[in-house]
């Protein structure tokens, strides 16, 4: 009887998963048995791979703009044109990107910015990410009963959807850095969703993918049309018009009251009904949550790699530090003159340390106090001692870095996807921008008000508030707490102090894996930026060795295995956007997994 019980009981579980994957896009465990190891690392990439469009490397004397989507970085360049400031083309291109883009990113979530401003010689970084509602509790994913969500059915639900932080940090950075008028950076961005655009194969697949029943009603009426046979919904075929009316009028509000048109009045009131209507579990948010949303101003994260000085995003991202971490560890290694197994062993090795310090100590700072030592001299050259050419740590363990209190902290249980996209821009004076911005995953929670997409960034924090030990866990929920991120906008400086390089990319977790890898291949394989990004992907974030599905990596495979590396294959979906700065020559690369495209003049 107990083994007709149990054979019962796995059917009953297999059947339960297969049905969360169809319907939510994702394999939905409860809560209680998320394991970093065994089933993050095994999650399949954010935004899923739709074949490759390779591009060629572009040369400009003025300016450059490098989007993931050719209509965004034609915006971007116009304003170039008319006069405007990396920030102003930032902000067009952004805007745009929410109508072509969805999936990746909009006004319905939040962002990272660096600006490097070349007359007063000052990096700046601004922090957008989302916040919990008032009124979250470490209970957050968890429902009136007690039971716990899934994580398919908690992305979906109105618990997953922060307070968005776009629009004012945009706003913030603009009345420092902004030469144009905030109204007249709006105008591409609504003309588009007005006339419309020719849906993209991109678009249309990760639609398909996703499904209708992910989507709220407005979602549904705008991406997926009937069959003809009054049955199935279909996404909008490749090439059909798309127009979205409502994020026109929902840009033109903006435009004309600023943050008051997104924070206050009817559309402010618009999101929280929409978040309150989600599925499973209703949202928290208030019309307080938007009205005191403050974006801010945060100090920049530098660290030292080929005496070259690398920038990027303090907390609550992780994405400066990890990767300043993963360069100062291999600073001192031979990487070789190029990709072989050797160099990305040691690589691999210090992305799993920095990854265990990361995971076990880094969350929003104003609630976590960060350590300061994560990038000193000393605890570098210790960590570095783990590294051992011909053998492998199989998974790292937290550093005692200075200034921390390791022991107060528990096991981090955090999951991360990524709807992600990336803009890197230098306008005709020198200024730069890095800016990645965010929906979390593809499409957010599915709940579409005003024409755009509301984040799902609150499943960012780890649902769990403590460990197996009852420590708490650094990433925990907390009310008015910004979940940790991933995002890794950066900006290379030269010995001199001048920008060198600006990059950066979406891919969840990954995204730090990535601009590593650009970085090293540019800076010490000496690739160009273009070659660089379309490199094969790979690395590890202290679980197996992933490296991107390719025809030619059984080789390189076979010798990782040789060093101890369990290596894993995975679509690595990245979509870095890159230009470095060469003889005063700019020089871009996009990325081919996505639809980048670097524009010029």
């Amino acid at each position: 009887m107990k083994r007709i019980f149990f054979i019962f009981l796995i059917g009953f579980i297999a059947v339960s998963a297969l049905y969360a994957s169809k319907k939510y896009g994702y394999f939905s465990p409860n809560i209680t048995d998320l394991k970093k190891d065994s089933f993050v690392q095994s999650r399949a990439t954010p935004e899923a791979a739709t074949g490759r469009i390779e591009r060629s490397e572009v040369r400009a004397q003025k300016f450059m703009v490098a989007t993931a989507n050719n209509h965004g970085s034609k915006a971007g360049l116009e304003i170039l044109k008319a006069g405007g400031s990396a920030m102003d083309a930032a902000i067009a291109a952004q805007l745009v990107l929410n109508v072509v883009e969805p999936q990746s990113s909009g006004i319905g979530g939040g962002a990272f910015l660096l600006h490097w401003d070349k007359t007063s010689r000052s990096l700046k970084t601004y922090d957008g990410r989302e916040t919990a509602p008032k009124a979250s509790t470490t209970r957050l994913f968890l429902r009136d009963d007690g039971s716990a969500l899934s994580f398919g059915e908690a992305v979906r639900s109105g618990r997953s959807i922060g307070v968005p932080g776009l629009i004012k940090m945009m706003q913030l950075a603009h009345e420092t850095h902004g030469k144009l008028p905030w109204a007249d950076l709006f105008q591409p961005a609504i003309k588009l969703a007005r006339d419309g655009f020719p849906v993209s194969k991109r678009l249309h697949t990760l639609l398909s993918r996703k499904g209708a029943d992910f989507f709220n009603p407005q979602a549904r009426a705008l991406f997926f049309k009937n069959d003809g046979t009054g049955g199935t919904l279909e996404a909008i075929a490749v090439g059909e018009t798309l127009k979205n009316p409502a994020l026109a009028e929902s840009l033109q509000l903006i435009a004309l009251k600023k943050e008051n048109g997104f924070y206050e009045g009817e559309l402010a009131q618009a999101i929280v009904q929409t978040a309150k209507k989600a599925p499973a579990v209703a949202s928290q948010l208030t019309l307080d949550d938007l009205s005191s949303y403050q974006a801010k101003l945060r100090a920049p994260i530098c660290g030292a790699y080929l005496k070259l000085k690398v920038c990027g995003m303090g907390a609550p991202s992780s994405g400066g530090t990890t990767v300043a971490m993963i360069l100062g560890l291999i600073d001192q290694m031979n990487m070789g003159k190029g990709m072989s197994a050797e160099a990305l062993h040691k690589i691999a090795e210090a992305e799993k340390l920095a990854f265990a310090d990361r995971n076990h100590y880094m969350a929003d700072p104003d609630f976590v106090p960060q350590p300061t030592g994560f990038l000193s001299a000393d605890y570098l050259t210790k960590r570095r001692q783990l590294i051992h050419p011909k053998t492998t740590i199989e998974k790292a363990e937290p550093g005692d870095v200075p200034f921390a209190k390791k022991a107060s902290l528990g096991e981090d249980a955090t999951i991360e996807l990524g709807g992600t996209t990336h803009i890197s821009i230098i306008d005709g004076d020198g200024n730069a921008v890095s800016m990645t911005s965010s929906i979390e995953g593809a499409f957010g929670s599915g709940q579409m008000v005003g024409g755009f997409l509301l984040n799902n960034q609150l499943t960012d924090f780890s649902f769990k508030p403590i460990d197996k030990n009852g420590k708490p866990i650094a990433n925990r929920v907390q009310s008015l707490k910004r979940p940790r991120s991933s995002m890794a906008p950066t900006i290379v400086f030269d010995e001199k102090g001048d920008v060198r390089i600006v990059v950066g990319s979406p891919g969840g977790s990954r995204i730090i894996l990535f601009v590593v890898k650009a970085l090293v291949a540019h800076l010490n394989w000496g690739l160009g930026p273009q070659e660089a990004v379309s490199l094969l992907n790979f690395g590890s974030r202290n679980g197996p060795f992933e490296l991107e599905k390719h025809s030619e990596d059984t080789i390189l495979k076979s010798a990782l295995e040789a060093l101890g590396q369990k290596v894993r294959l995975a679509d690595m979906t990245s979509g870095a956007q890159m230009i470095v700065i060469k003889n005063q020559e700019l020089i871009g690369g996009a990325d081919p997994r996505r639809e980048g495209v670097v524009l010029g003049e």
